[in-house]
């Protein structure tokens, strides 16, 4: 949720590894060039604990810690972290239960237990609709009113709920994200019950056709007159949908495994980037799992994907047999720094005057941690075209001005009296929320969109001046703790935002809607995990900046398969009028934003902050031209077409189809009005942007 709206930056380290414990011992041999080599390619896999308790706990007690906003009332067992941001957060939080979207299925608690059922895909001129339907209904066992029901356990793709009565646990409920099934196990005996009558077709199988869909109901069960159905203690049943093109053997044979739980693992390379989801099965057998567009596109060859085809709102989902899903994606290296080596004596000096001009203009830094972090984002990325292009006065000035903001926002102490540019611990969410908030922040909302502008600016202050590595240290890991954790920790939840499967994140902190989480700006969460990278990098926490890395590449490809660049001729776009998704749900994808109707806002709020390593967003010129050609006054044509809201995050996307394209921009962006440089850019970064893509890089 948003209501807003190459080379890489390193240091060579005395320590190899810098513990966030001792991160202020660093020392620096040489200052680097702002346009070093691309590191040595890099490998690792998420067994390597990063922020474990051990690592953040001392850092946690030197913070403030305070709840500024209570969470809402959430079904949640004792000792779980709160899982906001996740895809199942409506789940959890809240009065009643929110639709969920695990995919194929939605799903939803109910007073009595749950629905579930296949969304209904349609599109019209600016939605792709895959809502909640509770085609099949499951009362578990108690008497109307009489069922409690929390989750229990959750990881990386699945999520337990369990059920229980006047305080005994009738048993528990397992969904997954990619799974057909829907397992119920009885830790007691229990009476299962269903509106909707099964009919046996053999060997404990059961079918139930519903609104053109076929479910399936497996189980070892006593089922009487196909609705009621008795479990003895240990006795499980499952549920599925059935795909086009599914066989209901198969499906059958797999409903047998019910899924008791994922784990992930990543790595990442020169070329590509590969996920692997394991779904754990209650004795090891195969199941099947949904595999999403985005992954097809890379899958792993060992992997088979013929048992059929679902529809949803993201495209179709090929059905694989197994118990692993693996796939790849192209490696977006970090970057910190555009690479303005191909420009020429007079490009230089137009960079260097308008540097001044814009140094000069730069105000106070916001307070607040969204347009704070954005402000010095801005003067970082200034620095960057001041170092490249040789002005020396600004360097400095500006170096000064970040120094000093950022020591006051990485005070561990800042927020004991101060209320602004300050961070603390809240220990009943179990994260890191600034004061002052800023778009539900208070509530998680946007943590990865804030907090990704700090860790791209204090990178490329620290590459210049190690020492602040270690002053900074302490509240900036703690930063990137909140939505980079994983292995475990007593302090914040693994992964925040991110969600292994769908290749993205999720920015709203609770999630309370009935079409589930949603994200606007994909572009923030990739520069998120940019800026998480590169001061991973600087800081020397190796395992950090590789899931860092992994995240970035990850969520770059998932933004263009469901936000920007995804495939018109899909049958699932038929009816819809626009060539990008701008607010993208579990249960619908929007051509809307929470703060402006404008398109050029519906284009511009995928493309800001056009950071360094933006140039993922090309690749396809005709692709850009057409999104352009949407956002634009009059289809892009007119004289004036950037004077619009965005208009110079426009611009510099514009310069993705081409060096001609690059030019023209160029000559576009002169003119363009100051009102149109938005508060997280610069002209002078505008025109570096526009110069390096209209000139090709030294050698």
């Amino acid at each position: 949720m948003s209501m807003h709206k190459s080379p890489k930056i390193s240091i060579t380290v005395a320590a190899a590894v810098l513990t966030v414990v001792a991160l202020a011992a660093c020392t620096t041999t040489d200052a680097p060039a702002p346009t070093s080599a691309p590191a040595t390619a890099k490998a690792a896999s998420s067994g390597a604990a990063v922020f474990p308790t051990s690592e953040v706990s001392s850092l946690v007690e030197d913070m403030p810690q305070r709840t500024v906003k209570d969470l809402p009332a959430a079904r949640l067992a004792d000792g779980l972290i709160p899982p906001t941001n996740r895809w199942f957060s409506g789940l959890v939080f809240g009065e009643e239960s929110m639709p969920v979207f695990p995919l194929p299925l939605s799903f939803q608690l109910t007073d009595s237990g749950f629905a579930f059922g296949l969304p209904e895909v349609s599109a019209d001129t600016n939605v792709i609709r895959g809502g909640f339907t509770g085609q099949i209904g499951v009362r578990i066992g108690a008497s109307e009113g009489n069922l409690d029901q929390e989750v229990t356990a959750y990881d990386e793709a699945s999520v337990t709920v369990s059920q229980s009565s006047d305080g005994s646990e009738l048993g528990r409920t397992v969904i997954a994200r990619g799974s057909p099934f829907v397992s119920f196990t009885a830790a007691t005996d229990v009476a299962v019950s269903m509106p909707t009558a099964f009919t046996e077709t053999g060997d404990g199988v059961w079918t139930a056709d519903v609104a053109g869909s076929t479910y399936g109901l497996v189980s070892a069960g006593t089922l009487s007159a196909g609705t009621d159905l008795s479990l003895e203690a240990g006795q499980s049943v499952t549920w599925f949908a059935l795909p086009e093109g599914g066989e209901l053997e198969t499906f059958a044979e797999a409903a047998v495994h019910p899924v008791v739980g994922t784990s992930v693992e990543y790595r990442t390379d020169a070329e590509s980037a590969t996920t692997t989801i394991h779904y754990d099965t209650s004795d090891g057998g195969d199941t099947l799992v949904a595999a999403m567009p985005h992954q097809l596109a890379g899958l792993a060859d060992d992997i088979d994907c013929g048992e059929g085809e679902y529809s949803s709102i993201y495209g179709r989902l090929s059905v694989c047999l197994g118990t692993t899903l693996s796939w790849s994606v192209p490696t977006i290296a970090p970057s910190g720094a555009l690479d303005l080596t191909g420009l020429g004596d007079d490009e230089r000096q137009r960079l260097a005057d308008q540097v001044r001009s814009d140094v000069a203009a730069t105000k106070t830094f916001a307070a607040d941690t969204y347009f704070g972090g954005k402000s010095l984002y801005r003067a970082a990325n200034l620095l960057e075209v001041a170092r490249q292009v040789g002005v020396d006065d600004a360097v400095t000035e500006l170096t000064d001005r970040l120094t000093k903001a950022l020591d006051q926002w990485m005070d561990p102490d800042g927020c004991v009296d101060g209320t602004e540019r300050c961070f603390v611990y809240d220990p009943d969410a179990k994260g890191l929320v600034g004061l002052a908030t800023s778009f539900g922040s208070e509530e998680f909302n946007d943590h990865h969109f804030h907090y990704g502008y700090f860790f791209y600016a204090a990178a490329v202050v620290a590459a210049d001046d190690p020492e602040a590595v270690g002053r900074w240290a302490p509240v900036m890991n703690l930063l990137a703790a909140d939505l980079a954790t994983s292995g475990g920790s007593d302090f914040f939840p693994d992964r925040r935002v991110f969600d292994a499967y769908a290749g993205h994140s999720w920015a709203s902190g609770t999630s309370p809607f009935g079409d589930g989480n949603n994200q606007e700006s994909s572009s923030e969460a990739v520069t998120a995990w940019n800026g998480l990278a590169l001061w991973g990098d600087v800081s020397g926490q190796a395992d950090l900046a590789t899931e860092a890395e992994w995240m970035l590449s990850s969520e770059a490809a998932s933004s263009r398969a469901y936000w920007t660049d995804f495939d018109l001729a899909d049958p699932v776009y038929e009816g819809f009028e626009h060539t990008v998704t701008s607010l993208v749900w579990g249960g619908k994808r929007d051509y809307a934003t929470w703060f402006s109707a404008e398109p050029s806002a519906m284009l511009g709020i995928l493309v800001l902050p056009m950071s360094p390593v933006a140039g993922y967003l090309g690749g396809d010129p005709d692709r850009v031209q057409a999104n352009l050609a949407d956002a634009l006054p009059t289809g892009g044509v007119d004289a004036d077409r950037y004077d619009v809201m965005f208009g110079d995050y426009l611009l510099m996307y514009a310069a993705l189809q081409g060096r001609e394209a690059a030019s023209a921009a160029l000559a576009d962006a002169e003119s363009l009005p100051e009102e149109r440089i938005d508060d997280g850019n610069s002209r002078a970064y505008l025109l570096a942007w526009l110069m390096r893509w209209g000139s090709p890089p030294a050698g």
